[in-house]
């Protein structure tokens, strides 16, 4: 059975708040709260699992057990990459038995529809299901965006793909370049974005202004992440320090409520690396409650300051092709 953990806080290898076991109770029976998610009919919890930690800076069985936990906690929305070490490996042993329980993610790094769909192919033998709840092009901001619109590209081919039934949703991540992002919304029809929402880039990137606003017209569903930064580096071979924690800030649960609180988000996806650390994401999940005014006010100037420290850590703003 779970463990809710009450009490202080330590912090973690890589920067999570963790806690000391003061009381504990029984939180199977709790089911996690969820949201609709846009246009894909589909509701799902406000926490998902993000496997680039298991797949990367686990060993198998430890990541295995850490998966399964998650799905038994009602973390259903489960997100990986081929880019994510064994992760997919990983969860080949969780899928077959826990298919239907699960709402499954995975993602395409090319703007070629060719390779887009010589991925997916690749990613449903891998993972051994016959096919995928949410598909991406992975990293948008990273390709010639022309191209990913392309009739050759990347979007057709997973087009084509949700009309084979392949998959049942498609659409485009992306930590740089909102620009691009607007435009994928404006000429193309996807389901749904996953974004790096948190309340520091917000100065920086600011994919919760034009483009969480476009996507909230058209109903497209978005899936937040890098809501606590991201991992210095974006290494996640090992634990670390978030990128919040190496400029002071320690109040991650606020960080999330942050991200939770923006107009359209369905889910926040976060990758752990132990149990402490996905229960302690459960509970402050459990919890949620919209900012106050003060809490806003206070993030807001702490967000400045943190990204001026940082800049445009996860790349181009608005380069052009």
């Amino acid at each position: 059975m779970a463990r809710i953990i009450l009490v202080a806080h330590t912090t973690s290898e890589n920067g999570l708040p963790m806690t000391t076991t003061a009381s504990t109770y029984q939180t199977d029976y709790l089911p996690l709260p969820h949201r609709p998610f846009g246009k894909t009919g589909q509701r799902v919890p406000l926490l998902g699992l993000g496997t680039a930690p298991g797949g990367t800076g686990l060993k198998d069985e430890e990541a295995i057990r850490l998966f399964n936990r998650a799905i038994d906690l009602g973390v259903t929305y489960v997100d990986t990459a081929p880019m994510y070490g064994r992760a997919q490996r990983q969860l080949s042993e969780i899928v077959p038995e826990r298919r239907e329980e699960m709402f499954l993610v995975s993602k395409a790094l090319t703007e070629d529809g060719a390779e887009s769909q010589r991925i997916l192919e690749d990613n449903l033998r891998e993972l051994k299901t016959d096919y995928l709840d949410l598909m991406f092009v992975h990293s948008v901001g990273s390709h010639d965006v022309g191209k990913v619109l392309s009739p050759t590209g990347s979007l057709a081919a997973l087009r084509s793909a949700k009309q084979q039934g392949l998959v049942r949703h498609i659409g485009v991540t992306a930590h740089n370049n909102p620009w691009k992002v607007l435009r994928v919304l404006e000429e193309s029809d996807i389901d749904v974005l996953m974004i790096a929402l948190n309340f520091a880039d917000h100065f920086t990137y600011g994919f919760d202004g034009e483009v969480l606003s476009l996507a909230r017209q058209k109903d497209v569903a978005v899936a937040a992440m890098k809501v606590y930064g991201g991992a210095t580096g974006m290494k996640y071979e090992q634990p670390i320090a978030s990128a919040m924690q190496t400029d002071g800030f320690t109040d991650y649960e606020r960080a999330l409520r942050y991200a939770l609180g923006l107009p359209g988000v369905g889910t926040a996806v976060v990758g752990v690396f132990s149990e402490e650390e996905l229960e302690q994401n459960i509970e402050w999940v459990r919890r949620y409650q919209p900012l106050t005014v003060e809490e806003e006010e206070s993030l807001r100037s702490q967000g400045q300051q943190i990204a001026r420290q940082w800049g445009p850590h996860f790349g181009p703003v608005d380069a052009s092709e």
